[in-house]
């Protein structure tokens, strides 16, 4: 993996990737959507492990979205097995270079063996903090967003928040997401040109990247390739040019000397 040009310095905090293509991999080989699964579960691998490398601290995959469960049963089906064994099988390697995970989105839903494999592998790895994964399973921005409101509608009907200290920062603190810092980086994989119902609130100012690379093929080349671009363009959360170069540029006060 040829690293010339990236500058770990400037490496985005949180990359969030939305992973798709499985089935159109399997289906332009001919084979099943459940082998485009297996093999995007190798690709999942080798992001979380070149992730932890170059030292991006927070990581999220959009893994099963709550539309997910209309697909077939069979496939529904597969996809839980794939993550039960995903979990059990990296287990030991999260321990051994201290990688968190976290669980966004409405576990409830998720077969029992399934959940407990999950809430095992956060328990176990809670006090982890080299890095933090995120899994968005059984998740929807939509959903977690009317969930956020359904709990901050609890508290202001128990008089424990009252409705004028609501802001962006009471508003963040209830979602699935809290405590988590909001992706500078958006992957899309396969080109599709939408975000399908992802992190709706927390990529407000992401930078967005989109490669027609499925994600079955998405590997350490194509990745590279994302944080250079990213590393290329200039983040102004609404700011322009000049106003960005006045908060980077130390002002000089009395005597030459830096305030």
């Amino acid at each position: 993996m040829e690293l010339d040009g990236l500058d770990k310095a400037r490496l985005p905090r949180h990359v969030a990737i939305i992973m798709d293509g499985n089935g159109r991999w399997a289906k332009l080989r001919g084979k099943s959507r459940i082998e485009g699964h297996r093999r995007g579960k190798t690709s999942v691998r080798v992001i979380v492990e070149m992730s932890r490398k170059l030292g991006v601290r927070y990581l999220s995959l959009y893994a099963f979205s709550t539309e997910n469960w209309f697909r077939p049963h069979d496939e529904v089906d597969a996809l839980m097995g794939l993550l039960e064994h995903y979990l059990a099988g990296e287990r030991t390697k999260m321990m051994r270079y201290g990688i968190r995970l976290v669980a966004v989105g409405d576990r409830s839903r998720l077969p029992a063996s399934v959940k407990t494999a999950l809430d095992e592998t956060i328990e176990l790895t809670r006090e982890n903090q080299r890095m933090t994964v995120i899994l968005a399973l059984s998740y929807s921005g939509r959903d977690e967003i009317v969930r956020m409101v359904k709990r901050l509608a609890g508290e202001v009907r128990d008089r424990r928040l009252a409705p004028e200290q609501i802001d962006e920062q009471t508003l963040t603190a209830y979602l699935d997401s809290a405590g988590l810092p909001d992706p500078d980086l958006l992957i899309r994989t396969s080109g599709e040109m939408r975000i399908s119902n992802f992190y709706l609130w927390q990529i407000a100012y992401s930078e967005l990247y989109v490669t027609p690379t499925l994600w079955p093929d998405f590997r350490e080349s194509e990745y590279l390739q994302a944080l250079l671009a990213y590393q290329r363009r200039r983040r102004r959360f609404g700011r322009t040019d000049e106003q960005l170069s006045e908060l980077i540029t130390p002002s000089i006060g009395a005597g030459g000397r830096q305030s």
